[in-house]
C-alpha cells in the first residue's frame, strides 16, 4: 500500500514551490491555492493517486468533472487555477498552458425538478428511437448525460471499490452494467431487463470513440447520451409538457422515488440516503440530498 501525505502537507509544500519560482505573489492567493489543493489532494487520495503531483491533466478534468456537481463556478474556477498553476510548475503543462475551464452545473442541478414515470413517458414518446431509449434508461436506473455513452455489460469492465450497502437495488431487478461516472468512478448500475434486452439490440460490432463536451468516452451501444441527449431531451419536454427543468430532473426522479420504495420496505433515512448516493455514483450522501426537493 502507498503511504500518502496528508493532503494539508501536499498542499503546502506546492504552494512553497509556487512561492519560490514567483508564480504566485499574493498572500490572499496562496491562502486561496492551499486550500483548493487541499481539496485535490483529499479527493486524489480516495481514488489512488499518489499524491497530487503524480496528477495527470485527464485526472484534474476529472476532479473538475466531480466539484462541478458541487460547487459554484467561482469555487471551480479558483481549483482550476490551482491545479494548472501547480502543473505548469512541474511540467505537465507549459508555462502559458491552460486547462480546459469545466462549467459548474450546480446552479442547474438546484433548479431541476424531479419528472413523474407520466411526464417521461410522455417526452420519450416526443424524441426519436435513439433518444427514447436513452430517456428511458437514464429515468431507471438515475444517469447522468454523458454516462449514457459509457454503458458496458458488468461483465466486461469491473466497478472501482467503493463501500456498498446490502441495501443497493433493493426491491428492485434488472441486469447490472457499468458506467463512468464524475471523477472517473465507474460504478454499477441496474437497469431493468426490458430496456437490457433493447439496449442489447443497438450493441455495436466494435466500440466507437464519442467525443462530448471535450472528452472522448469509448461507446458500446448505439444510443444517444451526452450534451447532445440533453438537448434533444429539453426541447422534447417542452413540446410534451410546455416546461423543462433539463434531463439532470431525471436524476432528481430516481433519487426521489428510490428514497420512497426505501423508506417503504423499512430502511431509516440515513440507510436509505447513503443506498441511493452509492446507486447515483455520488462521493458523499450530503450531495444526495440537493436531488431530493
Amino acid at each position: 500500500m502507498p503511504k500518502f501525505a496528508k493532503p494539508s502537507t501536499q498542499a503546502k509544500n506546492v504552494i512553497k514551490g509556487l512561492t519560490k519560482a514567483k508564480h504566485i505573489r499574493s498572500l490572499g492567493t496562496a491562502r486561496n491555492y492551499e486550500q483548493a489543493l487541499k481539496t485535490v489532494a483529499s479527493w486524489s487520495k480516495d481514488i489512488g493517486i499518489n499524491g497530487i503531483q503524480s496528477m495527470t491533466i485527464e485526472q484534474a478534468r476529472m476532479y473538475l468533472d466531480y466539484r462541478a456537481e458541487i460547487v459554484g463556478q467561482k469555487a471551480l474556477d479558483m481549483e482550476r487555477q490551482a491545479i494548472q498553476a501547480m502543473m505548469q510548475l512541474n511540467g505537465k503543462l507549459q508555462p502559458k498552458e491552460t486547462l480546459y475551464r469545466v462549467k459548474s452545473c450546480l446552479e442547474e442541478i438546484k433548479r431541476s425538478r424531479a419528472y413523474t414515470t407520466d411526464q417521461a413517458r410522455a417526452i420519450s414518446h416526443r424524441q426519436t428511437a435513439k433518444h427514447q431509449l436513452a430517456t428511458q434508461i437514464a429515468y431507471a436506473a438515475g444517469l447522468r448525460a454523458h454516462e449514457l455513452l459509457t454503458l458496458a455489460k458488468a461483465s466486461e469492465r469491473s466497478p472501482d471499490k467503493r463501500p456498498a450497502l446490502d441495501s443497493k437495488w433493493h426491491g428492485r431487478s434488472g441486469e447490472l452494467y457499468t458506467v463512468q461516472g464524475k471523477g472517473g468512478l465507474i460504478r454499477h448500475v441496474l437497469i431493468p431487463t426490458t430496456l437490457a434486452n433493447k439496449l442489447e439490440q443497438q450493441r455495436l460490432a466494435q466500440p466507437i470513440t464519442d467525443v462530448d463536451r471535450k472528452i472522448n468516452y469509448l461507446q458500446r451501444y448505439d444510443i444517444a447520451g451526452g450534451k447532445k441527449w440533453s438537448d434533444s431531451f429539453s426541447k422534447a419536454s417542452n413540446r410534451a409538457l410546455l416546461f423543462s427543468t433539463g434531463a439532470h430532473g431525471l436524476r432528481h426522479s430516481y433519487a426521489q422515488e428510490r428514497m420512497v420504495e426505501l423508506k417503504s420496505l423499512g430502511y431509516k433515512y440515513e440507510t436509505a440516503l447513503e443506498t441511493v448516493s452509492q446507486e447515483m455514483g455520488h462521493f458523499r450522501a450530503e450531495i444526495t440530498e440537493v436531488y431530493l426537493y
